[in-house]
């Protein structure tokens, strides 16, 4: 499909400016809403609703289906606020995102989907506080890496029981590929889906995933806001530059932008036409505000599609790997971006913003990946890991320099990607771990995805890096942080057994951080 018309498409269903042909969805074959329902995008005075349908179930699956959507004040839906019907396209899978705006601030609602004789379940989703409120609390969950193979999940079943205000996702919903089986790593669960490459490949991917209850429920329990990492498209890729042949991998990352868009609750908005830089197939914008009255803004960052390619990467191997500093003098080139320069400068200005007259209390950085620099050997003669932040040690200086020159009241980093917790205090010397904390950071396990490494090689890790308050390596799970005006409270949650689907959960540690004072304090 043209994708300008691809774009009009998608702006009109989300608006609800289609012109409907009903009936269409009265012959199922099967429940349509087998991937579940979700809400994200959240504001002051609205939000997104979300779900695809099943292809499989209907009996014309190449044409439209009209789908009813409902909000309600109650769980029984006795009084309802709103109520339309809305176009599932089959050139969006069948995905039906409705934009919501004008209700009142700061509320909860319930909604729920009907295709023909079909209903969905219920969501439950709310409002943010009004711009200028500074609200009591705030309680959200953050987590990433979500491999199926690797891993039931237990750890989506106990967040949902935790009925939190909002769930941010930080990357990697999808993997690409399938691990194989290993004799001295059991998998938990297989599938026989090939390397992702096409849209159908993605789009079958993400059905996958949305198939488990846990995970539904979870996307049930509040609404999201979402990013992305390499596995929705391919390992380690940046920007432009993937394993294929550039065309091929344009392509191919076309596909898993769009397969993002259809399986997401995002805003009609994210898709951008004519990004600079990103040629034909344009992009989809993940970075983005989120404010939950003056309590809280989240700034959520794009550490993919923007990303210059790995220092010294071999184009030849799937991964960028490590390099030694010595043997890769491109590692401390100025120019480097693990943003872009015109992320680099978006975030810059909202740094500026949230400072100003310290308007807001606690600014997020929700990003893909530790941020915190880790030494790893004697300066100069280290063996550096070259996709994450480490590799770009002059972007992360540049940030480093914007929250410490625009000092907004609070700074806290929120990531994951690397299926460890670590709990860092950065200082305005993040490169020698010196000079006076300017922001604190909790970057999460993964919610299923193997760890790659051991507490051994962990613990020598922290001994020679200062700023690490906290690391462990053992544990799947999430984390969950409760704001107030006053202080930020982070609870470490791990599951028991990541391989049955019934595990139990506990709190590995927490953390607090008070107002006005940067840095972690253990308990």
């Amino acid at each position: 499909m043209d994708r300008r018309l691809w774009l009009r498409l998608a702006a009109a269903a989300a608006t609800g400016a289609l012109a409907l042909r009903p009936g269409l969805a009265r012959g199922l074959r099967a429940d349509p809403f087998a991937c579940g329902v979700a809400s994200g995008s959240p504001s002051d005075d609205g939000f997104v609703l979300w779900t695809r349908l099943d292809a499989t179930a209907l009996a014309q699956p190449a044409a439209e289906v009209p789908v009813r959507w409902e909000l309600a004040d109650d769980d029984g839906f006795r009084r309802i606020v709103r109520a339309d019907t809305a176009a599932a396209l089959p050139a969006l899978g069948h995905a039906v995102h409705v934009e919501l705006a004008g209700l009142p601030p700061d509320r909860w609602f319930h909604y729920r989907f009907m295709a023909g004789d079909a209903v969905s379940a219920a969501g439950r989703t709310r409002t943010s506080p009004a711009a200028d409120t500074l609200a009591a609390r705030l309680r959200f969950a953050f987590a990433s890496c979500q491999r199926w193979e690797h891993g039931y999940y237990a750890a989506w079943r106990h967040l949902a029981a935790e009925q939190p205000d909002l769930v941010v996702f930080l990357g990697d919903y999808i993997y690409e590929t399938a691990t194989p089986r290993k004799p001295d790593r059991p998998l938990a669960r297989t599938h026989a889906l090939h390397r992702a490459v096409t849209l159908a490949d993605y789009r079958d991917r993400y059905a996958l995933h949305k198939s488990d209850p846990d995970l539904q429920a979870a996307h049930r329990a509040c609404p999201w806001i979402v990013t992305w990492d390499d596995h929705e498209v391919e390992n380690d890729y940046a920007g432009l530059h993937g394993r294929a042949a550039p065309a091929d991998f344009l392509a191919q990352r076309g596909a898993a932008y769009q397969a993002f868009y259809e399986n997401m609750p995002l805003r009609s908005g994210a898709l951008v036409r004519g990004m600079a830089g990103l040629g034909t197939l344009g992009g989809v914008r993940v970075n983005e505000r989120y404010a939950f009255g003056r309590l809280a803004r989240f700034h959520v960052l794009d550490g993919r599609q923007f990303k210059d390619l790995q220092a010294c990467r071999d184009r030849t191997r799937s991964s960028a790997g490590a390099v030694r500093e010595e043997e890769c003098p491109e590692l401390q080139s100025p120019g480097r971006s693990f943003l872009g320069a015109a992320q680099e400068r978006w975030l810059d200005a909202g740094l500026a913003e949230d400072a100003a007259g310290g308007a807001t209390r606690w600014t997020v950085l929700a990003q893909q990946t530790l941020f915190s620099p880790r030494h790893y050997g004697p300066a100069g003669h280290a063996t550096v890991p070259t996709d994450s932040w480490d590799g770009y040690p002059a972007a992360r200086d540049r940030l480093i320099g914007a929250i410490a020159g625009h000092a907004p009241r609070n700074t806290v980093f929120v990531g994951g990607d690397i299926h460890q917790n670590y709990v860092c205090n950065l200082h305005a010397d993040g490169a020698r771990a010196a000079g006076p904390v300017i922001a604190s950071e909790f970057c999460g396990t993964s919610v299923s995805s193997f760890s790659g490494t051991t507490q051994e090689r962990v613990d020598a890790l922290v001994r020679r890096n200062p700023q690490v308050v906290f690391a462990d390596c053992e544990k799947r799970g999430y984390a969950l942080a409760e704001l107030t005006p006053r202080g930020w409270d982070t609870l470490l949650r791990g599951v028991d057994d990541p391989a049955r689907a019934d595990s139990g959960i506990a709190t590995l540690a927490r953390f607090h951080v008070a107002d006005g004072r940067p840095g972690v304090q253990r308990g």
